[in-house]
């Protein structure tokens, strides 16, 4: 599918017409379609909030997490690990395709003033990531059982322009913006007995700043900014907000989350548009047309990169990436999985296939019944653990009578008497027999994301092809 420039904006404005049109004609109509010189300064603008959407997401993210006094349930202010006790239900909206496999252990931090040491226990063989974000969401350094084991281990997380010294035994993991979320995940059964163990093992996590290591520290409370809003989703509030007010924030934003060398030449463009990083949002330099419509066509051609993006393989209705977390210069794909997956890990970590469609390419609908068949041998090669998770058509958890978001191996999957294994996608039970295996699906539209963490790195693997997915299959 080859979309130019000039289709992709009117596309996103509703003009597709317009978008077939020669040069000439565009000239010759222009005044009727209210199209002129700010058509290319719009193009502009556009790139840039597609380039800005993660940062932004992740201050919205932030305020959102950390506007407590002190921690409670899935919130905690600044520089305070939140400890998620259960799984997320199907009224969690803090962040778009939660998992209810592991049980996050996080916390936003800034590292501007000084270090901030985190401290991990001896995990005991558990498998476990604790993946640190930067402001632009690309995984900077992530410790765990994959690659640093599960023995006690102590980090200093240290700012962008940090030199100093450390204590002994302390290492040193550089992040290249001020902010910082670490989005740890600890895998656990859910059982009463397993949740207890990996309480347990979350109550001896500690983080501090350097200047209080080793010494008794006690957190201070939170403030609470009662103009942050805490009932609309982030993206939602993301996807709200004008061209002005989100060229401004990301201004903000840039002087302590600088961007990467490597962005220097969209920068040199933007500056056009009065977006320079250290500097506040000159409004007075954004003459595009169709102001208006900047964040709607950025936003859809963020998710339109789920369909036409390279780095996106599509295989018998799954469409997956193994170009996440750490993004480059990749502006789009980093949209898109912020824009889908917020916090997403590095593909040696974890892949998340996404299925909307059925091996027939209809959308997926409670009405209908599916079947996904693993042959015998054929389960998902993972060194870690893999999963398969029901969202809605907004990626988030659908209610349930089972309160089952995910279906994985924990729930003693029953084999077929040749060793293969179906799952049953439906709104209905399929009956007692068959409810181990069964993913409950709504009443309406759905989707289907398939979590690998820690993929084999040899055949088979998703990571070099030699693993396929199998097909969602309508009854």
């Amino acid at each position: 599918m080859n979309i130019t420039r000039r289709a992709a904006t009117f596309g996103g404005l509703g003009l597709l017409a317009a978008a077939a049109m020669s040069r000439s004609a565009l000239a010759q109509h222009g005044s009727f379609l209210g199209i002129e010189d700010g058509l290319e300064d719009f193009w502009t603008a556009t790139n840039a909030y597609i380039y800005g959407y993660p940062l932004v997401t992740m201050e919205l993210t932030r305020r959102a997490l950390t506007n407590v006094a002190q921690p409670e349930g899935t919130k905690a202010p600044m520089g305070q690990l939140i400890k998620m006790r259960h799984y997320p239900d199907a009224s969690f909206r803090d962040v778009t395709a939660p998992n209810a496999d592991t049980l996050y252990t996080t916390a936003f931090f800034d590292v501007g003033k000084e270090p901030w040491v985190l401290s991990i226990p001896d995990m005991k063989d558990r498998y476990f990531l604790m993946p640190m974000l930067d402001g632009w969401t690309n995984v900077f350094q992530v410790p765990g059982k994959r690659t640093t084991g599960t023995s006690a281990q102590t980090y200093a997380i240290t700012g962008p322009g940090w030199k100093g010294d450390l204590p002994d035994g302390v290492r040193e993991y550089k992040s290249p913006t001020d902010m910082v979320w670490l989005l740890g995940r600890i895998y656990c059964t859910g059982t009463p007995e397993d949740y207890a163990a990996v309480h347990k093992l979350q109550d001896a996590f500690r983080l501090v700043p350097l200047s209080s290591y080793g010494k008794a520290y006690t957190p201070p409370p939170g403030k609470v900014d009662p103009s942050v809003d805490m009932k609309k989703s982030v993206r939602d509030q993301v996807n709200g907000m004008d061209a002005v007010a989100y060229f401004t924030l990301l201004c903000k934003l840039m002087k302590t989350n600088p961007p990467a060398a490597a962005d220097a030449p969209e920068l040199e463009k933007f500056a056009r548009i009065g977006i320079v990083p250290g500097q506040p949002f000159d409004a007075s330099k954004l003459k595009a047309d169709f102001v208006r419509r900047i964040p709607q066509v950025g936003f859809d051609r963020i998710m339109l990169q789920f369909k036409i993006n390279d780095a996106v393989k599509h295989e018998k209705g799954w469409a997956f990436t193994t170009k996440t977390g750490v993004y480059g210069a990749n502006y789009l794909m980093r949209g898109l999985i912020t824009a889908i997956g917020l916090g997403a890990n590095r593909p040696q970590d974890a892949v998340y296939p996404t299925s909307t469609a059925d091996a027939g390419g209809s959308k997926y609908n409670g009405g209908n019944k599916y079947v996904m068949h693993f042959p015998k041998g054929h389960l998902p090669p993972v060194q870690g653990f893999w999963s398969l998770t029901m969202y809605n058509s907004q990626y988030f958890f659908v209610e349930n009578p089972l309160n089952r978001y995910s279906i994985s191996p924990r729930q003693d999957l029953k084999s077929n008497p040749d060793g293969s294994t179906d799952l049953y996608i439906q709104h209905e039970s399929p009956g007692k027999d068959k409810e181990s295996n069964w993913l409950p699906a709504p009443a309406g539209d759905f989707l289907l994301m398939l979590r690998m963490y820690w993929p084999n790195e040899t055949d088979p693997s998703i990571l070099d092809g030699s693993w396929s997915i199998p097909a969602v299959r309508k009854v």
